[in-house]
């Protein structure tokens, strides 16, 4: 009968020392010499010979490949890495400003200074106009609104997508440009 390995809060999944299966192991010392298939007990006596930790590295294959380390430094090297990513991730979001294509002036500039305060904090922005009734048959005037709000923006944006209409929307998405 397979028994399922739940991880325990506060304790890792990995397969260390003791907590490995009886059977055969594929060993593969400090060095990363392979010293080929072997009890798990014999491994485990000469990882604890080294002074080191016995811990699976391939779980899913038959027998289980087994590498002596030091565990503590693994785990403190994963996690140092792992920071590491994290730190250097970008988080982008995706704002949304809706426009009308008769907005008025006023309208219209405190939504460009929206759109230039997320361009700024470098967050992407798609326009969105949405035509109702009679103004489907002249999105011409919602493109000139559009064009118009890109060209006031300027060299602070790229625009990944042109504007295009999507049903009764037109849609254009523009991101923060880092080149200049």
């Amino acid at each position: 009968m397979n028994f399922i390995r739940r991880p325990v809060k506060g304790k890792s999944n990995e397969l260390v020392n003791e907590d490995i299966p009886k059977g055969n192991v594929l060993l593969i010392d400090e060095n990363g010499n392979n010293q080929g298939v072997m009890t798990r007990d014999k491994a485990l006596k000469i990882a604890y010979d080294a002074g080191l930790d016995l811990v699976v590295v391939a779980a899913q294959s038959d027998p289980l490949v087994a590498k002596i380390m030091d565990y503590s430094k693994y785990r403190f090297d994963q996690q140092k890495r792992l920071k590491e990513i994290r730190r250097n991730q970008v988080v982008v979001n995706l704002k949304v400003i809706r426009l009308s294509p008769t907005i008025d002036v006023h309208d219209f500039n405190t939504k460009l200074k929206h759109a230039q305060r997320f361009i700024k904090d470098g967050d992407k922005v798609k326009l969105s106009i949405r035509f109702y009734g009679r103004m489907l048959a002249h999105t011409e005037i919602g493109m000139e609104t559009m064009e118009k709000f890109i060209a006031e923006l300027g060299d602070t944006i790229i625009v990944e997508s042109q504007p295009k209409m999507e049903g009764r929307n037109m849609i254009a998405i523009l991101a923060p440009n880092t080149q200049k």
